[in-house]
């Protein structure tokens, strides 16, 4: 009996440790200017890949913009609702080998995401090489 507890007491832990590291979910991204909240990213799992969508715009004044600087299908559509983060694949304790789209300016970058605390989420986007690029830290939407 007492090896059955320790098992299910195990099996908990390793569930509740594994969950906490998940990075699916929604984040809050930073504007990198004011550092104030800008929107809403749900970031979702997909044939084994993890992508991501504006779910809210916080900014009033954001709130029914398109995505004008955009090129291809991405061009005017609403930032709600925008897939901006595609296709990272799982490599050890990061996702990579995707793109994100900067809906400001219409570029898709490299990027890589991985946790760096349970609700901080550290975002890598790039041209080229890892090097040259940029580190945005989203905060995770605690319900």
């Amino acid at each position: 009996m007492k090896r059955t507890s320790l098992l299910f007491i195990i099996f908990v832990f390793l569930f509740l440790s594994v969950k906490a590291q998940n990075v699916l979910g929604k984040w809050y991204s930073l504007d990198p200017d004011s550092g104030e909240n800008e929107s809403i990213i749900e970031l979702y799992e997909k044939d084994n890949r993890v992508y991501g969508k504006i779910v809210t715009l916080l900014k009033k004044e954001d709130q029914g913009k398109t995505c004008v600087e955009c090129t291809g299908k991405d061009k005017n559509q609403a930032l709600e609702g925008l897939v901006i983060v595609r296709g990272l694949i799982k490599a050890g304790d990061e996702w990579g080998d995707g793109k994100i789209l900067d809906p400001k300016n219409g570029k898709l970058y490299k990027c890589n995401i991985s946790l760096v605390e349970k609700d901080k989420l550290k975002l890598r986007g790039y041209i080229g090489f890892s090097l040259i690029g940029r580190d945005e830290y989203w905060h995770r939407v605690l319900e």
